[in-house]
């Protein structure tokens, strides 16, 4: 699949309703051997910064679900755990430098009206004009695909 069409892919996923973390890891399930609703369940509470806690951001967490499935690694856990731990922080800092940041409150730091709870909010034509989060889809189907494509 060519990048673009994965960012669409993303970019639509999210639109339907997926979280960020569903979304990105969505855009990569042609590569990934699970079918849609495996990855989809993987995926599911990792929205909103894991758990709606709005720490780690989702999109950001669909790294270590894409690269573990992608990788399947299961000779050494040592070296296997290493060798994904090392290809992660290098593709959350190139999110950082990109946003400023991997944490999703931090990130959303300037959307009125957040709620909290474990409830997530409407998706409404407000929700998507307000919300940056498809950027954070985008740009990690992006910062991903990249590495990927360059024998990452």
């Amino acid at each position: 699949m060519q990048k673009s069409e994965r960012i669409q892919n993303g970019y639509e996923n999210f639109k339907k309703g997926y979280n960020c973390c569903q979304s990105v890891v969505l855009a990569f399930a042609d590569i990934l051997g699970l079918d849609k609703k495996t990855l989809l369940a993987v995926s599911v509470g990792f929205g909103g910064g894991f758990g709606r806690t709005r720490n780690l951001c989702g999109a950001v967490s669909a790294y270590a679900i894409v690269l573990g499935l992608y990788r399947n690694h299961d000779s050494d856990p040592h070296k296997d755990k290493a060798a994904i731990y090392k290809e992660v922080q290098y593709l959350v800092a190139k999110f950082k430098e990109r946003n400023g940041s991997d944490n999703c409150g931090e990130l959303l730091k300037n959307v009125k009206n957040l709620t909290a709870g474990y409830e997530p909010q409407v998706r409404d034509d407000e929700y998507y004009r307000v919300r940056p989060c498809v950027k954070f889809v985008t740009d990690s189907i992006e910062i991903l695909n990249d590495y990927l494509e360059l024998g990452g």
